[in-house]
């Protein structure tokens, strides 16, 4: 396993409720990303395949879209992808993610228009595929994201009497309980560390102290679970989800703040008939 104590020593301090840096997911790019390992690489591209996701689900929708280019692939080689599979054109894995070419693949010859659907399913998918990680560290993060996405969202469901089983992504132990267990807790308490914040998460009205909380939970697990592995690849994938999280609150300080807290909202209450405040 490869250690990066030069790197390492070099990464700006972060902390949830500090200065926000002016410190952003491109510049790791050009700053850490060439001097990793071709192993670690590939652990450092699964964390950026989720700003490709979310690309092709853009150029899916309309070739001419704006996307970000801080994925592991350009807005030319994506647009590139999807047409080699349009015009049925076999991709190697090994250029792109199986998960990714199947999705494409389900979406071109779907009758559903749906966006929330579509990008469920992706997220599920891109989830599964994670989790397959060797890096057990990684493959847990992954897992507990999935999980908790899922716990989050089956709370808010049952409390405005929604259908929790059609909303709960993926396949896991915990996925199964969510849908099938009738408990308070949905029978996780024993199995899923820190139920009892979750369900308090849950339970807050404000949903931008909600939304705060959910990427405190996340921070405060990062944090746990590098505390011993100070100069290794988990403490690089844990600074860059860190550098994300900081990322996108110092835009609530900007005019497109507000903007990127109703688009939270609004997916929310597409999956869910939440209650319009008057």
């Amino acid at each position: 396993m490869s250690k990066y104590y030069y790197l390492i020593s070099g990464l700006p301090s972060l902390s949830f409720d500090g200065e926000r840096l002016d410190y952003r997911l491109a510049d790791f790019k050009s700053d850490f990303y060439p001097f990793l390992s071709d192993d670690d690489k590939m652990i450092v591209d699964l964390f950026f395949l989720q700003y490709d996701n979310a690309n092709v689900l853009k150029l899916l929708k309309s070739a001419d879209s704006a996307i970000e280019r801080v994925g592991n692939y350009s807005p030319e080689v994506l647009s590139e992808y999807i047409s080699s599979l349009k015009e049925g054109d076999v991709i190697s894995s090994d250029k792109f993610p199986s998960y990714l070419s199947a999705f494409i693949l389900d979406y071109l010859s779907s009758s559903v228009e749906d966006d929330v659907y579509h990008e469920n399913q992706l997220t599920a998918s891109y989830y599964a595929y994670a989790m397959m990680c060797k890096n057990h560290f990684v493959s847990l993060w992954f897992e507990l994201n999935l999980n908790m996405n899922n716990i989050l969202l089956a709370l808010t469901a049952r409390k405005y009497q929604q259908d929790v089983a059609s909303l709960i992504v993926g396949n896991t132990d915990v996925c199964m309980a969510l849908r099938t267990s009738k408990a308070r807790d949905f029978g996780l308490s024993d199995d899923v560390d820190a139920m009892d914040r979750l369900i308090r998460i849950s339970e807050m009205e404000n949903l931008l102290e909600r939304e705060r909380a959910i990427d405190l939970f996340r921070w405060d697990w990062l944090e746990e679970h590098t505390f011993f592995n100070v100069f290794s690849i988990e403490r690089l994938f844990a600074f860059l989800q860190q550098v994300a999280i900081t990322e996108r609150w110092s835009l609530l300080d900007k005019e497109n703040g507000k903007k990127m807290l109703n688009g939270v909202i609004a997916k929310l209450r597409s999956e869910i008939e939440i209650p319009v405040e008057s």
